[in-house]
């Protein structure tokens, strides 16, 4: 399978230094990606999270949280959307024919209604959490105003599946090749998942936010102070997000084949896209 690395928008934290080592100053905003998969399969385009859309960029004030726009000031670049990176890829958009979601964050699930025709696939618990907006963080974190495709959700349990590599409960996706598979990972969020592609190269593990540092896959790990202050602001569950976080670190440092990378870290992006965060996809470049 071809697979095309895309950032669909940074977001620019405050306090830079905080989130990125070289960033010159605290008053300089930080940049995290939002690392997003096109996978060309025998069942059509599929699109592992959609970052920011079209209409996040066109009118983000009724879309997005004023806490979160003031926090993160996404880099609102339509030509960075995702349905705009796939048209310079060559591709037809209503070929996206699958959208597999890791979780309901707003800057993971955006780009929804830029494929209205897409069956999507997320973990249940994720969808019904989401949607009882029970908290205030919770309010400003999923927004449904970017779920008008909720007739084509698709959801799954997370307490069922196969094992694999150490991880509980990993299933494939109804319609979807064997070679995409969901992994439950919760913590960040009650329903969160990593997706597993399977590339020539071996296997792609995107664990979406279950961390934001690349030095917290180290043996001994690493975090810069805004990254974990983030971190634990969003999470759900610290208990299950630590465990998960260390199974992660065990598949990166062992020798199954497996590259591990996160939706927010610039420095992993630009080692597997193979150019920097600012640059669109084009052309037919694949890993």
């Amino acid at each position: 399978m071809r697979i095309h690395h895309l950032n669909c928008i940074s977001t620019c934290p405050l306090c830079g230094r905080l989130f990125n080592g070289d960033s010159r100053s605290l008053f300089e905003r930080g940049l995290l990606t939002c690392h997003c998969l096109l996978v060309e399969t025998e069942a059509g385009l599929v699109l592992v999270d959609t970052g920011f859309g079209l209409r996040d960029v066109a009118d983000p004030r009724s879309r997005l949280s004023r806490f979160f726009l003031a926090l993160v000031k996404p880099d609102l670049r339509e030509e960075m959307t995702a349905i705009r990176q796939i048209e310079r890829l060559g591709y037809d958009p209503r070929d996206v024919r699958h959208i597999v979601l890791s979780h309901l964050d707003f800057d993971h699930a955006g780009g929804l209604d830029d494929f209205p025709h897409a069956t999507v696939h997320l973990l249940q618990m994720e969808r019904d959490y989401a949607m009882q907006q029970r908290t205030w963080m919770d309010r400003q974190r999923f927004r449904p105003q970017q779920w008008s495709t909720r007739d084509k959700w698709r959801v799954y349990p997370s307490t069922s599946g196969d094992d694999w590599h150490g991880f509980s409960h990993v299933r494939a996706l109804d319609s979807i090749t064997d070679s995409i598979l969901m992994v439950p990972l919760r913590g960040h969020t009650f329903g969160h998942a990593g997706i597993a592609v399977q590339s020539e190269g071996g296997w792609l593990l995107n664990a979406a936010d279950a961390y934001f540092d690349a030095g917290e896959m180290q043996a001994q790990p690493t975090c810069k102070p805004g990254l974990r202050l983030y971190q634990w602001m969003l999470e759900k569950d610290r208990h299950a997000r630590l465990r998960n976080q260390a199974a992660l670190r065990r598949t990166a440092l062992g020798s199954h084949g497996i590259q591990v990378f996160c939706s927010h870290d610039p420095s992993e992006f630009e080692r597997l896209a193979g150019r920097p965060p600012s640059v669109p996809a084009t052309g037919v470049r694949g890993a």
